[in-house]
């Protein structure tokens, strides 16, 4: 499976943004994570193959919600309120297969300006 990611940009304190990753094929759970030059990277938000299950960092609780479309082989993540500590490099992750093999895409940056 190949994840693209877009979405990303520019944008001001209190904006909002929405990430789409695209799958090349059929997946299990899916989820974003985000990185800081310098740092470890870290888990945003996760949702189960039909969407019913999420999980969110608390960071980001309340502001984002992560979201899928299965006939899109799509996942969002709606972010809400965006704070300049959001700035990172988002990734795109998802566990495909029989053996929940893990993808990662390419990343998109966002940047929050204060």
């Amino acid at each position: 499976v190949q994840l693209v990611e877009s979405g990303g940009g520019l944008v001001q304190a209190g904006g909002s943004l929405r990430l789409s990753c695209a799958a090349s094929g059929s997946t299990r759970s899916m989820g974003w994570y985000r990185q800081i030059p310098g740092k470890q990277r870290e888990l945003v938000a996760t949702i189960s193959s039909d969407g019913e299950s999420t999980n969110y960092a608390d960071s980001v609780k309340g502001r984002f919600t992560i979201s899928r479309d299965n006939a899109k082989n799509t996942v969002y993540l709606q972010m809400n309120s965006l704070k300049p500590e959001d700035t990172a490099v988002y990734y795109c992750n998802a566990k495909w297969g029989l053996l929940y093999i893990s993808a990662w895409g390419q990343g998109t940056q966002v940047t929050v300006s204060s």
